[in-house]
């Protein structure tokens, strides 16, 4: 028995030097020899059939919400807006003698998609009741929630002409000066009155603490009434109460000063935000023989089925070692050249019927069921490497209850991911929906959507 785990291990270490060298697994197959034990190791490729399918919508919990509207002429029309509550932090005051000057929403954004010249219009709305608690997906509709009758604030803007204010980053050695671009709306000066004759009530009103506030005062709807050139991909958005007080004997000569202050509050990930998409996707589920498409946030997924009963049928007794998967994209010479939208940075590798459970859950890919791929520029590719844990955790699946089938769907989902250093290295900390428009075509002819796989036997 030693002997044959030897050999098994060496047959293991020499698959994944021939995977490593051989991008194109011929059909080949040798064996091994040793004494009277003999190890056979063989290669195969197997076709994987692909098809574009509409996605209705997507968990949206997200750190950067989007907002706007964009039309792609090849992946259609995307359309963004976004509701949420405001984040109440502890200790937060009004200064004494406090006479509220005016208050102003801001939404802050480092980057935008489309014509950063084309004229839009944002425009914000009162939420009218509290947002209902776990509904994150994309199709919520905001406008059961917020009071449509007018806007409470509006401003009209082009993405490269608002105010602008510059931060400096430090990583490492490196220095980054980022543009943090702003518009400002004007909302109504009653909305700062009514938070300071709150806050000098007995206990401080509704201003207790962030349950009571909530109840007070929902959150808002931000939208825009508008334009159809651009997208925003926004940072933060914040609720400005701008106001003065007397601070008595407060100079250097001990004399009374009026001084400027800010109460501010911000939609941030701890309270409940909820970006809402729309998108137009008919040109890209029209058969077609020899692509798919991706399309991202909640708009096209490309659905691979993985023939398990072929792995199965063709290894009959024997182990399979490496199942190699890499999903290749159309070559960037045969794409439209009028597609500004990027691939997507990441793919994640999931069982259709796992999707919805994964992020409610803020699950991590665990490289038995799910895994995750970067996209390599120079291959133009997506690489998940070996993926035989997924067919024969599925194989087992099926042999436990043979109800279940054998050959089994999955979806390749558009997602960002958090990394985190740790003593073990860079590990992945959370898995999110990817909410920033991205698309890429997926190339499913014959020899480009495949799993080469090796396998061995006694």
């Amino acid at each position: 028995m030693k002997r044959k785990n030897l050999f098994a291990s060496l047959v293991i270490a020499i698959s994944a030097l021939f995977i490593s060298c051989n991008d194109t697994l011929d059909k080949l197959g040798f064996s091994i020899q040793p004494g009277n034990d003999k190890v056979h190791v063989g290669t195969d490729t197997i076709y994987l059939s692909a098809k574009t399918v509409q996605i209705d919508s997507v968990y949206s919990k997200t750190k950067y919400p989007i907002l706007g509207k964009y039309m792609d002429p090849v992946f259609g029309e995307i359309k963004s807006d976004y509701i949420g509550e405001l984040y109440f932090p502890e200790n937060l005051e009004f200064k004494k003698n406090a006479v509220i000057d005016s208050v102003r929403l801001t939404v802050s954004y480092t980057s935008i998609i489309g014509d950063s010249l084309a004229p839009m219009e944002l425009a914000v709305y009162k939420v009218k009741k509290e947002l209902p608690k776990g509904k994150r997906y994309t199709n919520f509709d905001p406008e059961e929630y917020a009071d449509m009758t007018s806007p409470i604030g509006a401003k009209s803007f082009t993405g490269k002409n608002n105010t602008y204010r510059t931060e400096t980053y430090y990583s490492g050695t490196t220095v980054q000066e980022v543009k943090i671009y702003e518009i400002n709306a004007l909302l109504p000066k009653e909305i700062g009155e009514d938070f300071l004759a709150e806050f000098k009530k007995p206990g401080h009103g509704y201003l207790q603490n962030s349950e009571t506030f909530r109840e007070h005062f929902p959150g808002l709807y931000v939208t825009t009434n508008f334009g159809s050139s651009t997208i925003l991909n926004v940072n933060l958005t914040s609720l400005k109460v701008h106001y003065k007080y007397l601070d008595e004997k407060g100079s250097s000569q001990k004399t009374d000063t009026i001084r400027p202050a800010e109460w501010r509050l911000n939609i941030t990930p701890e309270v409940t935000q909820i970006n809402h998409i729309k998108n137009k996707n008919d040109n890209l589920l029209v058969d077609n023989d020899e692509q798919t498409y991706i399309k991202s946030p909640a708009g096209v997924n490309t659905e691979i089925t993985i023939p398990i009963s072929s792995i199965s049928a063709q290894l009959d007794k024997s182990a399979l070692n490496q199942a190699r998967l890499v999903v290749h994209t159309v070559e960037e010479e045969e794409k439209d050249d009028r597609i500004k939208l990027t691939a997507p940075g990441s793919l994640l590798l999931i069982h259709k019927d796992s999707i919805n459970q994964f992020f409610e859950k803020g699950s991590l890919h665990n490289n038995l069921t799910s895994f995750v791929a970067s996209y390599d520029q120079n291959t133009q590719s997506y690489s998940f490497g070996n993926i035989a844990s997924l067919v024969n955790y599925y194989n087992k699946e099926h042999e436990k209850d043979k109800s279940n089938p054998l050959d089994q769907t999955f979806q390749l989902v558009p997602v960002d991911i958090t990394y985190s250093n740790t003593n073990s290295g860079t590990v992945a900390t959370a898995i999110y929906n990817q909410m920033k428009p991205s698309a890429t075509i997926i190339n499913k002819k014959k020899n480009k959507l495949r799993l080469d796989i090796i396998y061995s036997s006694f």
